[in-house]
């Protein structure tokens, strides 16, 4: 929530400082106690260090090159980093050597600083035009582009003038009927999708055959996931790519409970697939959710739903223990949970080929909900069937 305040780049090197720190100290704990307070502040830093990279990314990037970083960007390397975990771990059986040498790497990510900048759209939405038109003109640059003389007219500074003087919080996400729909929708898919991958993650060590390689297979499942994503959201519609994933992911577990006790690599191949349907709704719901919420917003809608989605991750490592009652009835619970999801997701407004909002009057509309709304004027995007362009149009609305 404080990039609104300090800005995208401040808080993602501040959070990565915190992470980094703390997980350096959390390998020289002395007790479970000081390790539980120490996990903690750790992920503080890495969840708010996640979401701020994350953010910075889609505003500085244009949108032909905006899926590509949100997908094969900002996951893959997650997913290698996954992968080469259980390689370390086997040659590092010492549990603090191991969780030092990984918190290390974080100190290789400071010289990035110079090389950063921070979000031109935060930036204009601040009132900082001149910096922000020194990054774009910078930009234009590197790209081998021409900028006019002008970059904004003194109507669009008069109206950023205006915006920044602008305050948000917490409650605007739900200020709206329609705004309101959707903070509520994501937060509880953002929750189902995370206990979902995180319980089929901590259930490796259960997996038939051996645990390295199972982990390593958990990890490697999600390369092909994450191209996926990508191909679904370059090719398909938001709401689409989303949903069929997630109908994918939890479907799959209901057959789990069909295979033969002395057939478990079938289920373990299963539960592959369905760690690859999820994996896949995962990178796409951070995409999609991004682009609902407008800048003014954008960092404290994904920063809540991410917050709704540590409530599943916590939710997670308990699921299995309902195995107790029935073997299979984990797998029922998270499969008719994520099928449900996929539902709700089809209530959600498109935003493909949608320009990003820059307030919350441009969000667009919730399906089958019709709004009031006490704005003078209405903003609504259309497709010209002809030349293919996006196109806003403002008009007039009656109070009501």
């Amino acid at each position: 929530m404080h990039e609104i305040r300090f800005g995208r780049k401040l808080v993602m090197f501040g959070t990565m400082a915190v992470q980094t720190v703390f997980s350096m100290l959390q390998a020289f704990s002395p007790n479970w106690e000081i390790f539980c307070v120490l996990n903690f502040l750790v992920g503080l830093g890495q969840i708010s260090n996640l979401v701020a990279a994350y953010v910075l990314g889609s505003e500085l990037l244009g949108k032909s090159i905006r899926v590509i970083f949100a997908t094969l960007g900002a996951f893959i390397p997650y997913a290698i980093g996954y992968m080469a975990l259980p390689l370390v771990a086997y040659f590092i059986r010492s549990w603090s050597m191991l969780l030092f040498i990984l918190s290390v790497s974080g100190v290789l990510y400071v010289p990035l600083w110079w090389f950063i900048p921070e979000s031109p759209r935060w930036l204009l939405i601040k009132g900082r035009v001149k910096e922000a038109e020194g990054l774009l003109r910078h930009a234009a640059k590197k790209n081998g582009i021409t900028p006019p003389d002008v970059l904004f007219s003194d109507v669009e500074l008069e109206d950023m003038k205006a915006k920044s003087k602008q305050t948000h919080s917490i409650i605007h996400l739900f200020k709206t009927r329609n705004i309101r729909a959707i903070t509520l929708i994501n937060l509880l898919v953002w929750m189902i999708l995370t206990a979902e991958y995180f319980s089929l993650s901590l259930n490796t060590p259960n997996l038939h055959g051996d645990d390295y390689l199972n982990c390593f297979f958990a990890g490697a499942i999600e390369v092909p996931a994450y191209i996926a994503s990508c191909l679904l959201l370059q090719r398909f519609s938001r709401r689409f790519s989303l949903s069929s994933t997630l109908f994918l992911g939890g479907i799959v577990l209901f057959f789990i409970q069909t295979i033969p006790s002395n057939l478990a690599a079938i289920s373990t191949v299963l539960v592959m697939i369905g760690k690859f349907g999820t994996t896949t709704a995962f990178a796409i719901v951070f995409v999609y959710t991004s682009e609902l919420y407008p800048t003014t917003v954008r960092n404290m809608g994904v920063g809540l739903s991410s917050m709704a989605s540590r409530v599943g991750s916590i939710i997670s490592p308990y699921v299995f223990y309902l195995g107790i009652y029935h073997e299979f009835l984990p797998y029922i619970l998270m499969g008719t949970l994520t099928v449900f999801s996929a539902i709700l997701v089809l209530f959600l407004p498109e935003t493909n080929n949608i320009p990003l909002p820059e307030t919350i009057d441009q969000m667009q509309k919730i399906k089958r909900l019709k709004c009031g709304s006490t704005h003078r004027y209405h903003y609504c995007f259309y497709k010209n069937g002809t030349t293919g362009e996006t196109n806003m149009v403002v008009s007039k609305r009656v109070e009501i």
